[in-house]
């Protein structure tokens, strides 16, 4: 999906704050631009990965922080086991080291972690730090972060078609009893709100097969700062623009 007539904002200067009387409740990113970032200093793209890494811990403290609800990022696709096989043992490695970290900061921060996406072809270690991490996180109030590994938007609407069609095939189901809550049941989000901000950073205008059936009425932001730079002051330009549009849902807008 290629995006088109989205503000792209390439200057730095200081946003005013965003009203935080109406922020949205689920902000997406596409954590992009980390290669690009690490290459532009001249070292290798692990090390791009490292310093994105370490931005998603400062950019999820943030949004708790000002009381977004859900934090959504794109941490790797289906498609990213085609990269260097150092390049995606790095990716994990950090991986690790963030479920780990989490499972004794978690609690503290009050925050909320969900995995999303097929975790089978993982390791065994990092499938069992997944399930602790989340197990400990049970019962927080604060934010809710939902890290995509191993996701695809096409593969997650395929994986729930064929639920729904097991259950229709077991009898369970008819075909006619599926609708639009039922087919959002069997996603990988079941029970999560949609997004109302999608932000990408690094300039691309593309969505990547991120949330692809989740983001029908979503507000599109890019911005060509790469991700390890993506800080406080993008956040707020981020939702500052945000709020300065109509949602308005296929509809007409309210008067």
């Amino acid at each position: 999906m290629k995006f088109k007539n989205l503000r792209i904002f390439g200057g730095r200067a200081k946003p005013a704050e965003p009203d935080f009387s109406r922020l949205p409740q689920h902000i997406a990113i596409i954590m992009d631009g980390n290669g690009r970032w690490a290459t532009a200093r001249a070292l290798p793209r692990t090390a791009g990965h490292r310093a994105g890494s370490e931005n998603f811990r400062r950019i999820a403290t943030l949004c708790n922080d000002i009381g977004i609800r859900y934090l959504t990022v794109y941490a790797f696709s289906t498609e990213n086991w085609s990269r260097p096989k150092e390049e995606v043992d790095t990716i994990m490695s950090l991986f690790r080291e963030y479920l780990t970290e989490a499972c004794s900061e978690l609690t503290k921060k009050n925050i909320t972690l969900k995995i999303i996406g097929n975790t089978e072809p993982l390791s065994p270690d990092i499938r069992e730090l997944i399930r602790e991490t989340e197990r400990l996180s049970l019962g927080n109030t604060g934010l809710h972060v939902n890290v995509c590994l191993n996701y695809g938007g096409r593969a997650e609407i395929v994986r729930a078609a064929q639920l729904l069609a097991e259950r229709v095939k077991r009898g369970e189901l008819e075909p006619e009893q599926i609708d639009v809550a039922c087919f959002e049941s069997c996603l990988y989000t079941a029970g999560i709100p949609d997004p109302d901000l999608i932000i990408r950073p690094s300039g691309e205008l593309r969505s990547s097969n991120f949330l692809l059936w989740q983001s029908a009425y979503a507000e599109f932001y890019t911005t060509p700062v790469l991700w390890p730079d993506f800080g406080r002051e993008d956040l707020f330009r981020a939702i500052s623009d945000y709020q300065s549009r109509s949602r308005r849902f296929g509809g007409l807008e309210k008067r």
